[in-house]
């Protein structure tokens, strides 16, 4: 992909797919992937890791349901890589020390400062938004995320950052993810999602 370029398509088999850039949708794959839940408790892991790409093809690929399955895997991998916004990793797991919905009411507003704008309103590119995200500077979101890295490595918080953590504590802590959800709500979170029953 080109880094000097806002993506809006991948070329997949060799044919040109629309995609769904808005920064909102590729938060949605990444909370259908990372929610155990709306699959179903009978599933593999293997099956549980297939419905979650085809999860991700279906929601990022605007015309999926043209795209023969041969090329699957390479849209698969296309699609990764435009949600990694074409920065290489180093593929080993990492701690969780963020959460997009738990933390959101505090990254909004940040990311919306250094964007100049609220950027709730209307549409932002995904590549975009994680610029955005990646300038956020001094700040209450960059506290929270201190915090919880010393706490995660076991290092002696200075007196402020203990002061602030005890009035702070629901902001900091992420929470795990144990409440269970109704029927209902798991068929309405499948059918968003467009995962079969």
């Amino acid at each position: 992909m080109y880094a000097w370029e806002l993506p809006t398509s991948l070329e997949v088999g060799g044919k040109e797919y629309a995609i769904r850039t808005d920064y909102r949708v590729i938060l949605d794959i990444l909370a259908a992937m990372n929610d155990p839940e709306i699959f179903d408790p009978g599933m593999t892991e293997e099956e549980k890791k297939m419905e979650q790409f085809m999860t991700m093809l279906q929601i990022i690929y605007i015309d999926f349901d043209s795209m023969p399955p041969k090329d699957w895997q390479e849209a698969m991998k296309k699609a990764v890589d435009f949600i990694d916004c074409g920065i290489k990793g180093d593929d080993k797991p990492k701690p969780r020390t963020m959460d997009w919905e738990q933390d959101a009411p505090i990254i909004a507003p940040e990311i919306s400062k250094v964007a100049g704008r609220d950027i709730r309103i209307g549409e932002t590119h995904w590549w975009e938004f994680f610029g955005y995200y990646l300038g956020i500077g001094e700040g209450v979101f960059n506290t929270i995320i201190s915090i919880r890295e010393k706490k995660r490595r076991g290092k002696k918080l200075e007196k402020w950052e203990r002061e602030f953590y005890s009035k702070n504590k629901s902001l900091i802590d992420l929470k795990a993810r144990t409440a269970e959800r109704s029927d209902e709500e798991k068929e309405a979170l499948r059918q968003l999602f467009g995962l079969k029953k």
